[in-house]
């Protein structure tokens, strides 16, 4: 490791430092919105199994076929009770962003999207296998009349095969394939998967079939979430670029392979946004009006305007360096909790991989701390892959604080071992660690951290990955 920038004996007040906006009155706390929405997941969970178990007892399972295919049905239902959690985790519904954070909801919808998969897989071969023994025909013969002759069963089997392709293109080998627009197209189609499952369920379902209720209930759910997705994903983002029409004012280049994008508008400071934040951002040309991109801000915001500093790493974000100005802007957000409000110790290490630098430098520059209580240690792989440089060492300079590289490959010297770690920051266990970065990164940095004798506590990560 090397160090970068020696400390002033005296810090200048950061440019944009200010504390994490207060609640507004009478608001709900996150983790209250959290304890309801657990209750009403648990509760629809619960009431899910009572609709099987309402046609469903021990005089009913008589056969083989009778078995299976009563576990086709409890398979199915819990499946699809799951196709409504995962619309909910993707709805990015404040309260609850609020309270895990944009990433971790994400990972938590890649792997229910695995179980509804299991789920739905295993009921249909069960469901085709309790059919076929109890017809006593072979499974080919069976498969073949339940998907042509059933209603809307074709639908269904269309569905299953649109939630695998969205499952096969989030698993980790295909992401590194795909470019970020690539596989958010792909994922698009889980709607249509929703909406195409949806009918053969009231029309063949023995659970719903006779069952008013049941139907209501259910209905119910897939409304509740649509309603929800909608408000989150649709109206929200409408209202945001009615009210604060942001617009491209400046597009400078950062680095060989790196674009700064600042944006200014109505209200900025309303947005309520933070440094370690980000927001999902939609630039209203040719290129990029039909996506969204996650980028964070890259510089403390500071009330009139907002800064992205983004690395190419493909068509999409290449466009970006010929942005037109004066280009509208439509945002999501803002999301993260990697902010200063995690922080609960005097002395803080800033610890950031590649382009994940952009958070932390942001919460460098606003982060209110004394000469010396921040280190900013700034791993990459080759030192002319260092971005924002020139800032971060003069932010160091104002700061009074400690900035370090650690560069190099893990094969020959790992500069984040243990042994490096505990010579850079001697006091380790007496910090808050902020840690972003590549998912691999944040999963080997903090358990180096834990190794070098960080308290698990204190380390706050946040992975670019959605």
């Amino acid at each position: 490791m090397t160090a970068a920038a020696p400390p002033a004996e005296r810090a200048a007040p950061p440019r944009n430092a200010r504390p994490p906006s207060p609640a507004p009155p009478g608001s709900v706390d996150p983790r209250t919105w959290g304890t309801v929405i657990l209750c009403a997941i648990v509760a629809g969970a619960a009431a899910t199994v009572w609709m099987w178990l309402q046609d469903t007892h021990g005089g009913s399972l008589r056969t083989l076929g009778d078995e299976l295919t009563a576990a086709g049905r409890l398979t199915g239902l819990v499946g699809a009770y799951l196709v409504v959690i995962e619309v909910l985790l993707i709805a990015r519904i404040r309260p609850i962003e609020r309270l895990v954070g944009l990433d971790r909801l994400a990972r938590w919808h890649s792997r229910n999207g695995q179980y509804v998969i299991s789920l739905l897989v295993v009921h249909t071969l069960a469901t085709i296998a309790g059919y076929a023994a109890t017809d006593h025909i072979s499974l080919a013969t069976e498969t073949s009349h339940v998907v042509l002759h059933y209603p809307d069963v074709l639908a269904a089997t269309v569905s299953l095969a649109l939630f695998a392709a969205v499952g096969v293109t989030s698993a980790r080998i295909a992401r590194r394939r795909l470019a970020y627009h690539q596989w958010y197209f792909v994922h698009l189609y889980t709607y249509l998967a929703v909406v195409l499952a949806f009918a053969h369920q009231f029309a063949t379902g023995d659970d719903f079939v006779g069952h008013p209720a049941h139907r209501v209930l259910w209905a119910l759910f897939h409304v509740g979430a649509l309603t929800l997705l909608l408000a989150y994903r649709v109206v929200a983002p409408v209202r945001l670029s009615m009210r604060h029409q942001l617009r491209v004012v400046a597009v400078e280049r950062a680095g060989p392979d790196v674009v700064s994008v600042r944006v200014a508008g109505r209200d900025v400071d309303a947005l309520g946004a933070h440094a370690g934040q980000f927001f999902l951002w939609r630039f209203l040309t040719p290129q990029g009006w039909w996506q969204s991109h996650p980028f964070s801000l890259s510089e403390a915001p500071d009330g009139r305007t907002l800064r992205i500093t983004v690395k190419e790493t493909g068509d999409l974000t290449r466009w970006l360096t010929e942005l037109p100005l004066g280009t509208s802007v439509m945002v999501e957000g803002p999301f993260g909790t990697l902010t200063a409000g995690r922080r609960t110790r005097t002395k803080v290490l800033l610890l950031a991989g590649g382009i994940g630098v952009t958070p932390l430098r942001a919460l460098f520059e606003a982060m209110p701390a004394a000469p010396g209580d921040v280190t900013f240690l700034y791993r990459v792989g080759r030192r002319e892959d260092l971005v924002l440089r020139d800032e971060l060492e003069a932010l160091a300079q104002q700061r009074g604080a400690r900035l370090l590289y650690a560069a190099g490959s893990r094969r020959q010297r790992d500069p984040l071992a243990p042994a490096s770690l505990q010579r850079a920051v001697p006091d380790l266990a007496e910090h808050d660690v902020f840690v972003c970065g590549s998912p691999s990164f944040v999963d080997h940095a903090s358990a180096t951290l834990v190794a070098a004798g960080a308290s698990p506590d204190h380390i706050h990560a946040e992975k670019f990955e959605l």
